[in-house]
């Protein structure tokens, strides 16, 4: 059945002011089915109640005609690729349509893991490990810091240190570090936290620990003001629509307790500054994607770097989203992001990109009509970079 839509006379002045476009695409709601069109060209058509349209046509390319902007996109994985399992609906296609533009595309996570592990990971999942310049983890810097010891603040650690870690996901490899994982707080000179299923042995083993066992022996090193390394700054992520915790939990119940903690990943902006670095590129010429506001959106505000916020990852459930897709309340999203004091330049229900065109600047939000064959579809769109995102459908 085809949609309907109408627009109130008294909304058409919003429509010229982008302002007033960027209203209407977050206040209507409307369905469509563009993904189902495979069109050289495309037309949208204003539709207002006194019977008048304002049209404007996109042509659909299919070379590389977006290679001159060259933007650089930050991209989180888990919540924006995939939940851990899995690929979500559309991520891979939408990466390839990305990499005809000739933007450059690194993962960055706060993974624990080194980011050789991110890649090879990814590539299991069915991802194209060539469409990415890179990996940079808060694992990866951790082990760089750790290893290089150039840093005042980590020259001055020590070597011993208790180890928190995983046990089912895998303990994570202190191969390389000159370290001394001990399980006695009187001799540690700091805490070095990976993961929160385990607690690192000195025979190289791991002994599987409760989160609650865990804060236990942070409060014991709290009196002793050992200082704490995170390699994994993230409180949860999501696995199959499932929240689990992550070592930022540990880190944020230490400050809590007086502790001292390096917090090795995002929001600090030395994780997007080394994304930068590594492409070369400017904040003016970056956007980061990701689902969490408070590491990925507020990350990305510190960096002075543009940011999509994917509402259907770890903030799916305070949004009162119960499926994959499913559009949040602009209202609630909003609230949600003065909670964490963390502001979106985007926001987009998933990773998942229908067409990429040529017709309109960036930054364009518009709610619109899509003729096609005599029918008409409403829906509401955001064309980021040249890619056309459906952020209602």
């Amino acid at each position: 059945m085809m949609a309907k839509c109408s627009v109130a006379p008294s909304v058409e002045p919003m429509f010229q002011t982008f302002n007033g476009l960027q209203h209407l695409a977050e206040t209507r709601r409307f369905k469509a089915f563009l993904s189902n069109f495979n069109a050289t060209q495309m037309l949208f058509a204003f539709s207002f109640g006194n019977g008048k349209q304002k049209k404007i046509s996109l042509e659909m390319k299919s070379n590389n005609g977006f290679a001159r902007i060259c933007k650089a996109w930050f991209l989180d994985q888990f919540g924006v690729l995939h939940d851990g399992k899995q690929p979500y609906p559309g991520a891979i296609s939408t990466l390839e349509k990305l990499a005809t533009t000739g933007a450059k595309m690194v993962i960055i996570s706060n993974s624990s893991r080194r980011a050789s592990t991110t890649i090879e990971k990814l590539k299991n999942l069915g991802f194209d490990p060539s469409l990415f310049v890179g990996a940079i983890t808060s694992g990866e810097l951790t082990h760089q810091y750790l290893q290089r010891r150039d840093n005042a603040w980590f020259a001055a650690l020590g070597s011993s240190c208790i180890h928190m870690t995983w046990s089912d996901r895998g303990a994570v490899s202190l191969e390389g570090l000159g370290l001394q994982v001990i399980d006695n707080v009187e001799e540690a000179d700091f805490i070095l936290a990976h993961g929160t299923e385990a607690l690192g042995l000195p025979s190289g083993l791991v002994r599987p620990m409760s989160l609650d066992g865990l804060e236990k022996i942070l409060e014991h090193c709290a009196t002793k003001k050992i200082p704490m390394v995170v390699a994994n700054p993230d409180f949860v992520t999501v696995e199959a629509r499932a929240l689990s915790f992550m070592p930022g939990t540990l880190a944020a119940k230490y400050e809590k307790l007086g502790g001292e903690v390096k917090w090795m990943g995002k929001p600090d902006k030395i994780i997007y500054e080394s994304a930068m670095a590594m492409v070369g590129v400017e904040a003016s010429d970056s956007i980061a994607v990701g689902d969490s506001l408070h590491h990925d959106i507020k990350g990305a505000n510190a960096a002075g770097i543009q940011s999509a916020f994917t509402t259907g990852g770890i903030h799916a459930t305070e949004l009162g989203l119960d499926s994959f897709g499913q559009v949040a309340d602009i209202s609630s999203v909003k609230a949600l992001a003065a909670k964490y004091d963390a502001y979106p330049t985007y926001i987009l229900p998933a990773f998942a990109c229908c067409y990429y065109v040529s017709a309109l600047r960036s930054n364009t939000k518009l709610t619109v009509v899509l003729t096609r064959n005599g029918r008409s579809y409403c829906l509401a769109v955001v064309i980021i970079h040249g890619l056309l995102f459906v952020i209602d459908a």
